[in-house]
């Protein structure tokens, strides 16, 4: 889906190398992914959760370096990459995972905080990597960080009164300042009705609705997409889903979610099964992740929910991304393996 897509937007705006060229990123992004899933098979899920301060401290520098040109890369308003030898590294999606992963190791190596105030201070430490995430800006990954957090303190059981209430007022004051903002109700009406602001910001939620509607039940075939030619910008990343709706129509579609569906329902079956804590908590917050980002995606595509930048996982263009997700489908499979050893010791 991805050579078809960039395949056509290549013959539309006369670029003869983009297809292959975006294509073999993805496959060399791949391969990179899978050397890194042997390193941390080979380390192990309880090493990764002990040495996730070291890594956390790595891509917060990373953080900072996506600031300073020539390392940082802005593109489109925004300092989100680096950029080596031609590729760019993204060190959000990576941060996206390492700092719930940094949470689980300080809560089981410190116990449950003792009152609000340790609460507190053991939470400062997250205020660097999500304020250099808020300000590149990435309000998307962002979000998905906060909500992975929120679950692991109801996993963790950490007190509610710590939490839920501070949270619920925050969105309470968010909401209200949001309110008084003249550009928040015309946000709201575009999300609402995207035709509203056709050249701007509803443009692309306004083609992906094309898109997915014109597939119908059975979808237009493999490779006859219309909107994939230039109309629906940018469809290889975040809205690659509407390509794949026309194509392959409802039936498509559905059979795409129930792969998610059924890749949720393994990820959480393992992590109940997990031989310890630390994998329990590990592979239901790395399932979560995986599984959030493509409800997200689903959503965004949809019109369900506001567009964010969030790309479907394995699916959607994004080098570092796929990266960040073959490690955590690696310390699922890693976690199963363990549990299925102390079974066969056990027996």
């Amino acid at each position: 889906m991805l050579f078809n897509t960039t395949a056509a937007e290549a013959i539309d705006r006369q670029i003869a190398a983009t297809a292959q060229l975006t294509l073999c990123k993805q496959i060399c992004y791949a391969v990179i992914g899978i050397l890194f899933a042997f390193g941390v098979w080979s380390i192990g899920y309880h090493q990764l959760v002990r040495l996730s301060p070291f890594f956390l401290f790595i891509i917060s520098v990373c953080l900072i370096l996506v600031f300073l040109p020539p390392l940082g890369q802005e593109i489109n308003g925004a300092h989100r990459w680096i950029g080596l030898f031609g590729y760019t590294l993204q060190p959000s999606e990576f941060a996206k995972y390492l700092i719930p992963i940094y949470f689980i190791h300080r809560q089981l190596s410190d116990g449950m905080p003792e009152s609000f105030k340790v609460f507190c201070k053991r939470m400062l430490i997250f205020l660097v990597p999500l304020g250099l995430i808020l300000v590149e800006p990435d309000n998307g990954t962002t979000g998905i960080v906060l909500v992975s957090l929120l679950i692991l303190f109801y996993l963790f059981r950490v007190k509610m009164a710590y939490w839920a209430l501070p949270f619920l007022l925050f969105v309470l004051l968010g909401g209200v300042v949001a309110s008084r903002m003249p550009h928040v109700p015309d946000r709201i009406q575009v999300y609402l009705h995207p035709e509203l602001d056709i050249l701007g910001k509803g443009h692309q939620p306004y083609q992906a609705k094309i898109a997915a509607g014109s597939g119908q039940l059975f979808g237009r075939g493999l490779g006859e997409s219309l909107q994939k030619l230039n109309y629906l910008p940018e469809a290889r990343s975040d809205y690659l889903v509407a390509i794949y709706a026309e194509e392959f129509g409802f039936v498509g579609v559905s059979l795409l979610i129930l792969i998610y569906m059924l890749m949720a329902y393994a990820g959480f079956s393992i992590a109940i099964k997990a031989a310890d804590r630390t994998g329990f908590y590990l592979g239901a917050i790395m399932t979560f992740l995986l599984s959030f980002q493509s409800f997200l995606n689903f959503g965004i595509v949809s019109g369900l929910l506001p567009s964010k930048g969030t790309t479907l996982p394995f699916f959607s263009q994004g080098g570092t991304a796929l990266i960040a997700n073959i490690i955590a489908l690696t310390l699922l499979l890693h976690i199963d393996y363990v549990a299925r050893q102390k079974e066969i010791t056990a027996s």
